[in-house]
């Protein structure tokens, strides 16, 4: 071809080329206009409502009430029948079933078992975009007000003001417990780098966490460190109980869902990813990148969640989070039905007569034992958030455990009980 004839060509070609492209840009902001298109104003400061946000966010919105379709409520207690007896004398025992989405929060613990209701307003500070603005109206009394008085008060779910500023949509921190917690580590919550809050908005709820006698103020026993067992230490150091086992005698304090503290440390959280990277994935609609705003399991939606770092495929991705979880799975099975034998252990000594003085080590070690057996059983992720700390967790509840049952034989051995 003549250099005249590729002349004659780009005449023709380019301007074409160039029309195209405006033409193409032009369809992608119009189909832009429709997603991200909605009524010009301000969101109220302290907007509780997440309806009221819609408007503004519509598509971030639908993303939001897919939430609902996840309504089942599978009781912890199946598979894991152990756990009924470790949560003797404590309201857990009564009904202990998984979560729902998070529109059901007000639902949920309104038809929660009375047993697990006697923390009083304390239980609720996790449930809605209205507990802040409560705590501000009752200050510390909110916290000593019964379920019953505060509940008429609580009509909206976990929502938008829970993690984001009305006036600019920034992350941003509303619970208490999680700001003081911080600040007792020497942290500037305003200067805390996105990436970090994209894992501490949900820190506020997914932690441990117990209610400070006298006023009964949720706190994070964050004070010696994040560890399982640097959360213990802090219990022992004041002395602490929740609540004593009716059959072992022994003082115990019960874990919460432990996500953020599991999290910590493991694999992912070195890498420098937050919880958002994978239970809300960047998704695209239409031409417009979001976090999706339907928390789940990153299994729900492996595409979207892992595949754009771990390139091994779905397939090997599933096989591996099953590995993981079936090993915690057993494991934390065996230390379930060891913590078991150690209450029994110690139930048998009482009856036959040996004081608690001579029980004390036993009961320690069943204390140590359920712990962290409790607090791997708790998190959520079943392992997963941090395998390597999570099966380090159950070894110690079994060896403890062990020892207890133990020690608790050598008692009976001592006042000359046959075994």
């Amino acid at each position: 071809m003549t250099p005249d004839k590729i002349k004659k060509l780009l005449i023709v070609f380019v301007p074409l080329a160039v029309v195209v492209l405006v033409a193409g840009i032009f369809l992608f902001n119009r189909h832009n206009e429709e997603i991200m298109g909605g009524p010009v104003g301000e969101i109220a400061p302290g907007e509780v409502v997440s309806a009221n946000w819609a408007p503004f966010y519509p598509v971030h919105w639908d993303s939001y009430q897919t939430n609902l379709e996840n309504d089942a409520k599978p009781s912890h207690f199946e598979g894991r029948e152990y756990l009924r007896t470790i949560y003797a004398g404590f309201g857990f025992a009564a009904e202990y079933n998984e979560p729902r989405g998070h529109l059901y929060t007000i639902e949920d613990v309104i038809a929660i078992d009375p047993a697990r209701k006697k923390a009083g307003a304390s239980c609720i500070t996790c449930k809605s975009t209205q507990v802040p603005e409560l705590m501000e109206k009752y200050g510390a009394d909110y916290f000593l007000m019964s379920f019953d008085e505060i509940i008429d008060e609580v009509t909206e779910p976990i929502g938008c003001l829970d993690c984001h500023d009305p006036a600019t949509a920034k992350l941003r921190l509303s619970r208490p417990a999680l700001i003081n917690a911080l600040e007792r580590q020497g942290r500037d919550i305003d200067k805390i780098p996105t990436q970090e809050m994209r894992t501490l908005v949900c820190a506020q709820c997914h932690v441990t966490y117990y209610f400070q006698p006298p006023g009964k103020e949720v706190f994070f026993p964050w004070d010696k460190g994040t560890t399982a067992g640097d959360i213990l230490a802090f219990y022992d150091e004041a002395g602490f109980s929740e609540w004593t086992h009716p059959d072992a005698g022994t003082g115990l304090v019960k874990p919460r869902h432990a996500e953020y503290e599991t999290f910590l440390g493991s694999t992912h959280q070195t890498a420098g990813l937050s919880c958002a990277d994978c239970h809300m994935p960047y998704t695209k609609i239409g031409n417009k990148k979001i976090s999706s705003h339907k928390w789940q399991s990153p299994l729900n939606n492996i595409e979207e969640s892992c595949t754009n770092c771990h390139r091994n495929g779905t397939e090997w991705l599933q096989d591996r989070v099953k590995t993981i979880q079936t090993q915690v799975k057993e494991t934390q099975d065996t230390a379930g039905w060891a913590v078991v034998g150690a209450i029994n252990e110690l139930k048998a000594s009482r009856e036959a007569g040996v004081d608690d003085a001579r029980l004390q080590e036993a009961m320690e070690l069943h204390r140590q034992a359920q712990w962290y057996l409790d607090y791997v059983a708790v998190t959520n992720g079943l392992g997963f958030h941090n395998p390597t700390e999570t099966l380090s967790n159950l070894a110690t509840a079994i060896d403890s455990a062990h020892k207890s049952m133990e020690s608790s034989r050598e008692a009976r051995l001592a006042v000359g009980e046959q075994i």
